[in-house]
């Protein structure tokens, strides 16, 4: 780890090496494993290497080189909390249009499933509190949840209802947020209502009879 700490561009090939079919699933092997050193972690965590990823690597017609750059992602924003908070934080715009434009919205539902996930799992790290409520903040991300809480994938609407949840949650909510839940309380709260009464999960039926009665205290 320490001969790659000083040479940047040897990361930089690692990522690149999704690009060529024949040496994707080993370079990306390489680095998870150099992702366990947080100096080479942040060394991952660049602009420029997270477009790629976000852009073309996770969107591969090649199911096992997609979910394997889905896999290092996830590493890399996942695996040491302060290096991720401190990366998404000072890259916090770039970031997330990338995810909004470009996972949350991939053709490819593995990616677009995964992707909704990851972004409910980084809103309830603590490390990410400050991203957490720039996110919850924006009225526009509040409407996107929304609509995915009715895609036509069960699973995509309940991976949407975990990223839901926070904005309900937020004891903070700006004027313009607080105004779409307003807005939309009724339909909300009969929607959720009905929503995946089938799961027999106690968690899932305690926070969403949390949510229901969130939204009917409001205003």
């Amino acid at each position: 780890s320490t001969h790659l700490e000083g040479k940047p561009e040897l990361v930089t090939h690692l990522v690149e090496g999704y690009a060529r079919p024949e040496s994707a699933l080993l370079c990306g092997q390489m680095l998870r494993e150099a992702a366990r050193h947080p100096p080479l972690c942040a060394l991952a965590l660049r602009p420029e290497l997270l477009r790629r990823f976000m852009g073309e690597f996770v969107q591969e017609a090649s199911f096992d080189v997609a979910s394997d750059a889905f896999a290092t992602l996830r590493d890399l924003l996942t695996r040491h909390k302060d290096v991720a908070a401190a990366f998404l934080t000072a890259h916090y715009a770039e970031v997330f249009g990338l995810y909004n434009d470009r996972l949350l919205t991939s053709e490819n539902y593995v990616t677009r499933r995964q992707s909704l996930k990851l972004l409910g799992e980084l809103l309830l790290e603590r490390a990410n509190f400050n991203v957490m409520m720039q996110y919850i903040s924006d009225k526009s991300n509040l409407k996107r949840v929304m609509i995915m809480m009715r895609d036509n994938s069960a699973n995509i609407q309940f991976e949407a209802f975990h990223v839901f949840k926070v904005f309900v949650a937020n004891p903070r909510k700006p004027a313009e947020v607080e105004a779409i839940l307003l807005n939309n309380r009724d339909k909300l709260v009969a929607f959720l209502e009905n929503f995946h009464n089938d799961k027999e999960d106690p968690q899932f039926i305690e926070e969403k009879q949390l949510l229901i009665a969130t939204l009917k205290g409001l205003g």
